[in-house]
């Protein structure tokens, strides 16, 4: 599904090289069993792919269902699928934690912290701008270096009448 929206990625490229550092491991292992490192490697390729479709697709499913809502421009169903990923991974901080290895995922940012901005985003395009800041700060308070749920303050108060309010009519 094609969207004019804009979606933010910012990759960990240490991530990046311990996925391929785990790819060749994999290779090794099957090259035990496989006597052409060429078939083993690519073993070990269809064998990464699999695991990353297959994790990507169940663990972080209400991240995915809420990504295609906002791009569908529901952002009020987004914002209920963000705060099941956020409950999520709120309960299991472990798989965001090594998302790298677990879900096979490069992303700099946690899904915690997606979650949040993400939802904070949703909120403000839907209107609701005392929501929206109330999940700016939530995020700040949890991930005090986040660049998106600053930026995403400073815009809703550059917006607001007297710049200490957030504008609450602001709508796409």
């Amino acid at each position: 599904m094609s969207s004019n929206k804009m979606i933010v990625r910012r990759i960990a490229w240490i991530s990046v090289v311990l996925q391929f550092l785990l790819i060749v491991i994999l290779a090794a292992v099957f090259h035990i069993f496989i006597t052409s490192y060429t078939d083993a490697l690519n073993l070990a390729l269809c064998f990464y792919l699999g695991a990353f479709i297959l994790l990507r697709n169940l663990v972080p499913r209400n991240h995915r269902k809420a990504i295609h809502a906002y791009k569908a421009g529901d952002y009020l169903q987004a914002i209920a699928e963000f705060d099941k990923s956020y409950a999520f991974f709120m309960r299991h901080p472990w798989v965001d934690r090594y998302r790298f290895l677990v879900l096979l995922s490069s992303s700099r940012l946690s899904y915690t912290e997606m979650a949040l901005v993400n939802a904070a985003f949703c909120h403000a395009q839907a209107g609701n701008g005392p929501k929206a800041v109330e999940y700016y700060e939530k995020a700040l308070r949890q991930f005090p270096d986040s660049e998106m749920a600053r930026s995403g303050l400073n815009m809703i108060y550059a917006l607001g009448p007297d710049r200490s309010t957030p504008n609450t009519s602001c709508r796409p």
